[in-house]
């Protein structure tokens, strides 16, 4: 499953400020859908961030992050013009990525 995510980078006061917003269900396991039953869990576990090659973030999530994670961040020693790169991995096996260019 691909995850639809919105990456913004800019420089500010000599750091660059990243928001990043991932669409995801982000399901525990434990909440009943309307049939009653329980929904299967489905929530991203691992999150790692790069820029210009280097692992700025490296998170493990689990089914306590609400639906569509949001995050925020500032970094510095990048410039403008570097790369940055979301990878990340659900519970389920679904695998992506996502790059942005810090503006």
């Amino acid at each position: 499953m691909s995850v639809p995510t919105k990456i913004r980078a800019s420089m500010a006061g000599g750091a660059a400020e990243v928001k990043i917003l991932m669409t995801h269900p982000m399901e525990n396991g434990l909440r009943k859908g309307a049939d009653g039953k329980l929904v299967q869990a489905n929530f991203i576990r691992n999150v790692t961030i790069t820029i210009a090659g280097k692992t700025y973030l490296d998170a493990q999530w689990g089914g306590g992050i609400s639906k569509d994670p949001y995050l925020a961040f500032r970094a510095k020693g990048v410039k403008a013009g570097d790369k940055i790169v979301l990878a990340y991995e659900d519970n389920a096996g679904g695998k992506g990525s996502t790059e942005a260019t810090v503006g």
